[in-house]
This record gives C-alpha cells, sequence and structure tokens, in this order.
C-alpha cells in the first residue's frame, strides 16, 4: 500500500488550487481511496482498501479555526484558490479564519466536502476529473 513518503512527494507537485485534479489522480493510483484533512494542524488521514490508513505528522503549528463558519467568505477564497491565485499555505489560514475545521476528499465519489467544528458539512465539491 502507499506511504506517507510517497503522499508527501504527490502533494509536492502541488502549487495552488489549479493542481488538485492531478494530485488525485496521482495518490488514486497509489491505492487512496479517501483522506480527512484537519487544518488547525495540517495532519491528515489516508485511507486504503482493507482498512489500511496512516495518519501524516503535523505540518504546522497550530492554528486557531474560527468557532463559527462564514460559508460565503470562504466559498469566495476557495474560488480564488482553484483558480491558482493563493498557494497551499494561504488557502489553510484562510479556510482556519472562515471556520473549516478539515476536509474529506472521497476519490471513488471524487468529491470534497468541508466541514466547521462541530461537523456540519459546508460544502461539498466534484472533483474535475482531468485523467
Amino acid at each position: 500500500m502507499f506511504t506517507e513518503a510517497q503522499i508527501k512527494h504527490a502533494h509536492s507537485k502541488v502549487k495552488s488550487g489549479a493542481d488538485f485534479p492531478a494530485y488525485i489522480q496521482e495518490i488514486i493510483s497509489l491505492g487512496v481511496i479517501s483522506y480527512d484533512v484537519y487544518v488547525a494542524d495540517g495532519h491528515s488521514e489516508y485511507h486504503g482498501t482493507n482498512e489500511y490508513e496512516i495518519t501524516t505528522t503535523a505540518k504546522y503549528e497550530n492554528l486557531f479555526v474560527a468557532d463559527s463558519c462564514d460559508t460565503e467568505s470562504f466559498k469566495t477564497g476557495l474560488k480564488s484558490h482553484q483558480q491558482g491565485e493563493t498557494d497551499y499555505n494561504a488557502f489553510i489560514a484562510m479556510s482556519a479564519k472562515f471556520g473549516i475545521e478539515k476536509w474529506v476528499v472521497d476519490t471513488q465519489k471524487m468529491s470534497c466536502s468541508y466541514y466547521d467544528k462541530t461537523g456540519n458539512e459546508i460544502l461539498v465539491e466534484q472533483i474535475p476529473n482531468n485523467k
């Protein structure tokens, strides 16, 4: 199955949200079926078949995630990020500021769901399938 080093290598190619679909295709080829990214410290939980799972280490010092979600501001910031206008660190900071605790990527449904601190689903997007 996949390793944290393989995931990090694939992620190192992502410079903006515009690179996300290619990243998804690469991790699918590694055997990832879903993963959760936690905004507070950047750690992720990757899931494969047969209940295979790895948890990555924290990527940065803890960020404060706002207690309430500003959905419209988050959607605006996400759109900018997806168009390549911000880097990953700016996207993380914006997500925390607007109350996004985590997102869950499902590579089988090709979806990315964003959640607030109370577990409410804020937004679900389809991931472009750029094979």
